[in-house]
């Protein structure tokens, strides 16, 4: 049986991604598993991998299409198989006329009916309209028109709301699920959606496996004069500038800073590498992530997200650490870290970050984020503050830890010292709560036994 080449979800904000080539042609014989394109998202330049075997029967999107998470791809199945009715058209569109990523339209509003036995049947089409509905959905208007009462002019059905027919109950999970059901096969009467056709859709994307990702190749420098060049931006870079001018001119940022005495920190860093191999070591960040992650079990507020009339706060605590690469920067999510152990922090950081740099992240390496540490310590950096990461509530900036002079007990010593600065937004919280939550983080580096139990 035929099965369709889907665009996988590479990260919670990722709607689309633009496919760059394809690597095998019609009539190909394709593995499962096999890389048969190459596509790029806001993250970086991905092997798409089949996630079915057969022969490559037909390709539903063009090189330079952008598609949407979800969308077909292509089609594989047995040689000779009749696929004339898995089109998928209206799937891709040229990347010249992609629209620029952010907050889509609302879904219509539904009629109250929930099941599907309560949409009434559609009536019979004129010929005309017929046709229309048995054309693929990308010959299909935007809006399907009914004559006015007054027979003057058309006026625009209210019956299939964005052109497109679907049951109540279809509706609604492809709202919930942020599904277009310009993308999913009608399988009921007269081309209307069903509920079993968007589920069917969405167990399709979910299952699309993680395809192996390659490095973004920064583009180069193209002279426009004698002292000028112009630069291309990559879709990283482009995506890094949308979501942080989003986040600054949208969240209203404020910022705490704290110094705090990294020595005993450090010594028992020392003491927990001494008897571990290269590759288990811990690092100063990975103790950083865990007492932020212990931290903020104290302060909900800040392991939360803004969304408008509410606030809503996350059960788990996944930590996110800023990663640079060739291009901008990535950041991964040690996922439940207030209650994994220090040494399974280490190892998940240490396997996530290196995946990243060498160019071979998986989606969920980005996942499920509910508070960023942005460590530039590697830098010699004294202090800095960072843009908060959205959707989330606050980002901790962390600077060197070094030797200075410092004053114990009324006289002169020297110490490690480190600063650390949050960037919270004061539309969720207020500078007490964020000066509670540095004094508390603080004392857990100063104190760091607790960060092993």
């Amino acid at each position: 049986m035929a099965e369709y080449i889907v665009m996988p979800k590479l990260g919670f904000d990722m709607r689309e991604a633009q496919l760059v080539r394809w690597l095998k042609e019609v009539g190909d014989q394709v593995n499962k598993g096999d890389i048969v394109a190459e596509i790029e998202s806001d993250k970086a330049t991905l092997e798409l991998e089949a996630q079915a075997g057969g022969v490559l029967l037909k390709k539903l999107a063009n090189d330079g299409d952008v598609v949407p998470v979800g969308g077909n791809m292509a089609i594989v199945g047995q040689q000779g198989e009749d696929v004339s009715g898995m089109d998928g058209a209206g799937q891709a569109r040229p990347a010249a006329e992609a629209k620029p990523a952010g907050k889509e339209a609302p879904a219509p509003q539904e009629a109250p009916a929930e099941e599907e036995a309560a949409a009434a049947p559609p009536e019979k089409e004129a010929p005309a309209k017929q046709e229309a509905a048995a054309a693929p959905p990308a010959a299909r208007p935007e809006a399907e028109a009914k004559p006015a009462p007054d027979g003057k002019a058309p006026a625009v059905s209210e019956e299939y709301p964005g052109g497109v027919k679907a049951t109540p109950v279809a509706r609604r999970i492809a709202r919930e699920h942020e599904v277009d059901l310009k993308q999913v096969a009608a399988s009921g009467p007269g081309g209307r959606v069903r509920k079993a056709d968007v589920e069917s859709f969405l167990e399709r994307r979910e299952a699309a496996p993680a395809p192996a990702v390659a490095p973004a190749v920064a583009p180069a420098a193209v002279p426009v004069g004698p002292d000028t060049a112009e630069v291309e931006l990559t879709r990283l870079r482009k995506a890094i500038g949308r979501r942080m001018a989003e986040s600054k001119t949208t969240a209203p940022h404020f910022y705490v800073t704290t110094e705090i005495d990294m020595g005993p920190a450090l010594e028992l860093r020392k003491q927990i590498n001494a008897s571990l191999p290269e590759e288990q070591k811990v690092t100063v960040n990975d103790m950083i992530v865990k007492a932020a992650a212990l931290t903020l079990r104290d302060f909900p507020n800040l392991n939360a997200s803004f969304a408008g009339d509410k606030l809503v706060r996350h059960n788990r605590i996944n930590i996110g650490s800023a990663v640079a690469v060739e291009g901008g920067l990535l950041t991964v999510v040690q996922q439940n870290t207030d209650i994994s152990t220090l040494s399974k922090v280490a190892a998940d950081n240490k396997t996530m970050i290196a995946r990243a740099r060498q160019g071979k992240s998986r989606p969920e390496d980005f996942e499920g984020g509910t508070f960023t540490v942005s460590n530039l310590g590697a830098y010699d950096v004294d202090h800095f503050i960072a843009i908060i990461n959205p959707p989330e509530a606050a980002i901790l900036a962390v600077g060197t830890a070094r030797e200075v002079p410092v004053v114990v007990n009324g006289g002169l010593a020297v110490g490690w010292r480190m600063k650390a600065t949050i960037s919270a937004d004061h539309r969720v919280s207020d500078g007490a709560e964020a000066a509670q939550f540095m004094q508390k983080f603080k004392e857990l580096l100063e104190r760091p036994l607790r960060l092993l139990l």
